[in-house]
């Protein structure tokens, strides 16, 4: 059988229909079955009929000559740089097993998203080649170091693809870390290419369209909804993933998204104050303390657990409501801040600010030197806390100052 023919696989109780994909092993089948997954199967333990050959024609990405096809480029058009950290949006198959991996480059999205084409000039960049739950402070650092270097060298805007689990992190991570006069948008894929529902797609042309508007920000771009119409531009610091699988995840948290890209008409629309392209110049602060904990308060908490945050240089806290903890824990806590841990104080609500001026816990937590974090989301907080310890000459002060949008005086939707 060759890449292209409908095959039937029998495998112990299984049927496997559909058409056969290229393999990098002679020992697995790869099928694409009529649904639009892909399936690996092992060879020697499967029955494979070739029901037809030639259903479809199966090629792959080289010239006549065997070498990739290059990026042309077109001086009429934006320069995009288009940097991979790795995720589901830069995947493909595995094909020993037909599992999804990251392992595409900047140029091989190129070519798995024709859509891009004719839209801008493309620098492709690789940083890191990961699943997002990999990522660590050395990777935000060189990110934050490559996007500063491609503004520097002329680019219109930057295009981040990240895995959606931990992308909240990292674009909070750049928002502190960078002043841009020009957009950074992140974009990723809840689902691979090989599934029909696949999300890459019109994410990536709408972060390219948002990489070509007037907002110089830190932005998230994701589905806006369910449906292939819209995506949503969510500021970098004030966007949560709130969903494990469906296609519109992420949401701005306690207001609207900062903005929409029409995925038909292309239109960027900007619902409220942002930054504009040019207001700033380029600037890179990358140093982060990188001894920062977050830790979220249940009730019956281990209080060895704020034993182990003794010796570092802060600690976030996810407290309940307007920001408490159990009362028996506030004398560690006061400890901590004496030995000379930063401790701030977020809420686990979904919304609303941390005030603890309201009852006896709140004022314990304050007298023991506890710093209020307003309505920062708690991953921002950790994010903006181990910026601030490396760059601020008043951590304190900074935490409670707005520095990238993340932190409102009043918690109303924004105007």
């Amino acid at each position: 059988m060759n890449p292209g023919d409908r095959v039937r696989a029998d495998r112990g109780d299984r049927t496997y229909e559909g058409v056969v994909l290229p393999s990098s092993t002679d020992a697995h089948l790869v099928v694409k079955l009529d649904g639009g997954y892909n399936v690996g199967i092992d060879r020697e333990a499967a029955s494979v009929d070739v029901l037809a050959e030639g259903v479809h024609d199966i090629g792959d990405a080289r010239d006549a000559e065997g070498e990739r096809s290059a990026v042309e480029f077109d001086d009429e058009l934006p320069t995009i740089a288009l940097i991979s950290t790795g995720g589901t949006i830069a995947s493909t198959v595995d094909y020993r097993t037909g599992a999804v991996t990251a392992r595409f480059d900047a140029e091989d999205v190129l070519r798995a998203v024709p859509d891009l084409a004719g839209r801008a000039n493309y620098r492709g960049r690789v940083v890191a080649n990961i699943l997002s739950e990999n990522m660590e402070v050395p990777i935000w650092q060189e990110l934050a170091s490559a996007v500063s270097e491609e503004i520097e060298a002329g680019a219109d805007g930057v295009v981040v693809m990240h895995g959606t689990d931990t992308m909240q992190f990292s674009a909070s991570a750049l928002s502190f870390m960078l002043e841009t006069p020009v957009p950074i948008v992140f974009t990723g894929s809840q689902r691979s290419a090989d599934r029909p529902s696949s999300d890459n797609v019109m994410n990536a042309v709408c972060a390219v369209e948002a990489a070509k508007a007037d907002c110089a920000e830190v932005l998230v771009c994701m589905h806006a909804t369910g449906s292939d119409d819209r995506c949503a531009l969510h500021r970098g610091t004030r966007v949560r993933k709130n969903h494990t699988s469906r296609r519109a995840a992420f949401e701005t948290v306690g207001a609207d998204p900062l903005g929409t890209i029409d995925y038909d008409t292309e239109e960027a629309v900007f619902h409220r104050d942002h930054q504009r392209r040019n207001e700033s110049e380029l600037a890179l602060s990358p140093a982060l303390a990188d001894d920062v904990d977050l830790l979220k308060f249940t009730p019956g908490m281990d209080p060895a657990l704020l034993d182990a945050m003794a010796g570092k240089s802060g600690v976030v806290i996810e407290g309940t409501g307007l920001g408490h903890v159990h009362t028996d824990l506030i004398p560690r806590i006061e400890e901590l801040v004496d030995d000379g841990t930063t401790v701030v104080m977020t809420s686990q609500c979904l919304d609303g600010r941390v005030c603890d001026r309201v009852y006896d816990t709140g004022r314990d937590l304050l007298d023991a030197g506890v710093i209020e974090a307003g309505d920062t989301l708690p991953g921002t907080a950790k994010v903006k806390l181990m910026w601030a310890l490396a760059n601020a000459d008043d951590p304190a002060e900074a935490m409670e100052t707005s520095l990238s949008g993340e932190l409102r005086r009043r918690s109303t939707p924004w105007a």
